[in-house]
């Protein structure tokens, strides 16, 4: 969800807003100002009071509330209506950078701390991937079947084939040409509506992760630090075992 949010929301405000590419990036400062603050709240809270379960608990459910509330972007909807949308989703996702990670060093042994966080990184990664294509199935599956109501608005076929299916993310630009306001009213619903199928195929994924988070445990945090030697052992003779 969290790169949903970034990834998919700038191709919401260049195709339904008109925004440009630079303009569109802009827009995401609310989301990621917002995530970069709660991020450095969330460790400086976690540092003074030890508690971690807590914030994961709320990071699930403000980033799940968040997306969730992307459903009700529409064609019309104005810029001053996502800005507390982006704000919810900032608040979850920067409670949730660090604090699973934490838990789970917490719940392993020293030993296994290194290969613990090296795996939560690689899972993350391949999150971060299979996210970013799953939403992009979806979103060009919905740009398909909106595809007949194009051609019925009296669009050309060349316009209707931009932007329909895998075509249509990478035309976004092509909604500032269309000089008729009825035709260009059904593109940006037609962008809006496949967007909204991608966001509740994430709302659904976040519905998923607030159940998982009843079964991370709670596990104090230790105040001393304890040294563990890493690397190759040796044998009593100094030779490498």
């Amino acid at each position: 969800m969290f790169i949903a949010a970034e990834y998919y929301l700038p191709l919401y405000y260049q195709s339904v807003q008109e925004a440009s590419p630079l303009h569109s990036g802009l827009l995401l400062l609310p989301l990621v100002l917002t995530e970069a603050s709660t991020g450095i709240l969330t460790g400086i809270l976690i540092h003074r009071t030890g508690r971690y379960i807590e914030t994961i608990w709320a990071g699930t459910t403000l980033l799940t509330l968040g997306v969730g509330l992307l459903i009700d972007l529409d064609a019309n909807s104005t810029l001053t209506k996502m800005i507390p949308f982006q704000i919810v989703i900032g608040l979850g996702s920067g409670f949730l950078f660090e604090p699973p990670l934490i838990a789970l060093q917490a719940l392993v042994s020293q030993d296994d701390t290194a290969t613990a966080t090296a795996t939560l990184g690689f899972v993350r990664s391949i999150a971060l991937c299979l996210s970013v294509v799953v939403g992009g199935v979806i979103f060009q599956n919905g740009m398909q079947i909106r595809a007949p109501a194009l051609r019925a608005s009296g669009l050309s076929s060349n316009i209707t084939a931009q932007l329909s299916g895998s075509e249509a993310a990478a035309n976004v630009m092509i909604v500032k040409s269309i000089e008729n306001a009825t035709k260009k009213q059904i593109v940006k619903e037609a962008f809006s509506w496949s967007l909204r199928n991608m966001w509740i195929l994430y709302v659904s994924a976040g519905v998923c992760s607030i159940v998982a988070t009843f079964f991370i445990s709670k596990q104090a945090l230790a105040k001393e630090h304890t040294e563990t030697k890493t690397g190759l052992k040796k044998d009593s003779q100094g030779a490498v075992a």
